[in-house]
């Protein structure tokens, strides 16, 4: 057994959904080939179960707030399949991490995506979890040992795995808070003497244009602007978003239009609500040199967007817009790029682990660390 023993489910409908890869898990004393899906909320288990009011609280880090709901979880559900197309190609540092782990090595790898990372070494054993179900879904179709989960919140049981990887994934947590309880979170499910690599994006990019481009955030904002609710946001002007182009995406596909699937989908639409575009900063007068917090692009072409699908409802709610020019949909993907040395801040006052490598990486701040307790 590797989820925790005991599970309950609070503020969500929880239902179980079955892969076949998976291997026999058991959830509360049943017997079952499971993983938990709960509506992006996460599974608290009952030694950490919350009372109503914590459970509202925004301090509490375990609430996903609702710009990661938005802009992170619906996101990367609606763009799940172009997604995993464009992401094949494996990062050497990660590779070499990988490859340097003991044979029979079990790792673990936090927000595995389209499970790229996955049996990289055939020498070692991996389960991957992620927040989002479709990515998970196509995870399990290639035949891996695959979980939804949320990164602050594992469902494994402490000192259950020998190395765990967080590759691109705490930089899509919104606040300081959260991302310390997700590094705590993968120091605690490997052994002692297990090692776990983090990394994130950093705001010392290699292509500072690609920077300029990016839509800030207002000034770093305070956890409690982000709860349960909608967040409350500073009173500015209501902006929109752009349409920028996105370096990372594949370029396969970028420029063809589908007219028939045009016409069916709504009007452009601004991909901020009202309370939403209260978060953004003024593009004349933005320092973006002192910006961490960001909206990046994914531009979906029209030939993937599903009409009726995830992307007509997403422009509907004004949470996408489409840029006829380069027909695709765009989605706006909440991002906290690193500066130097944050990630060591955020370990820093981890008595059970050390830092015993860090590394600059394509634009990556990477650190691996050592369980030590």
């Amino acid at each position: 057994m590797w989820l925790r023993n005991s599970i309950v489910i609070t503020n969500s409908v929880c239902r179980l959904r079955y892969f076949s890869a998976m291997s026999e898990l058991k959830v509360d004393g049943a017997s079952s080939l499971c993983t938990l899906v709960c509506n992006g909320e996460s599974c608290l288990k009952e030694s950490e179960s919350l009372s109503p009011d914590q459970g509202c609280s925004s301090s509490n880090v375990q609430t996903t707030p609702e710009i990661e709901k938005k802009y992170v979880h619906r996101v990367y559900d609606a763009i799940a399949p172009h997604f995993s197309s464009t992401r094949f190609a494996k990062w050497p540092k990660v590779a070499s991490f990988l490859n340097s782990l003991p044979s029979g090595s079990l790792v673990l790898d936090a927000g595995c995506g389209n499970g790229k990372y996955l049996g990289l070494n055939p020498r070692c054993y991996f389960i991957g979890c992620d927040i989002s179900a479709p990515l998970i879904n196509i995870c399990a179709e290639r035949g891996n040992e695959v979980v939804v989960a949320d990164a602050v919140n594992l469902p494994y049981r402490s000192g259950y795995g020998d190395a765990a990887i967080s590759i691109a994934v705490l930089h899509h947590l919104s606040t300081e808070s959260r991302r310390e309880k997700a590094i705590d979170e993968l120091i605690r499910v490997v052994k002692k003497g297990g090692l776990v690599l983090i990394t994130v994006w950093a705001v010392e990019q290699e292509d500072r244009l690609l920077v300029n481009k990016w839509t800030p955030l207002t000034d770093k904002y305070v956890e409690e602007w982000i709860g349960p609710s909608d967040p409350c946001m500073r009173n500015s002007p209501s902006l929109t978003l752009e349409s920028i182009p996105e370096a990372e995406e594949n370029s396969m596909g970028k420029n063809i239009k589908d007219t028939s699937l045009i016409t069916k989908l709504p009007e452009t639409m601004h991909a901020t609500s009202r309370s939403e575009g209260n978060l953004l900063a003024a593009k004349n007068g933005t320092n973006v040199e002192n910006q961490q917090e960001f909206f990046v692009p994914w531009h979906l072409p029209y030939h993937r967007a599903e009409v009726g699908g995830a992307s007509t409802s997403a422009l509907a709610n004004g949470l996408a817009k489409k840029d006829d020019k380069k027909g695709a949909v765009v989605y706006n993907r909440y991002y906290h790029v690193f500066s130097e040395g944050e990630l060591e801040r955020l370990v820093s006052d981890m008595s059970n682990a050390v830092v015993v490598d860090r590394f600059y990486d394509k634009s990556n701040w990477c650190i691996v660390l050592e369980k030590t307790i």
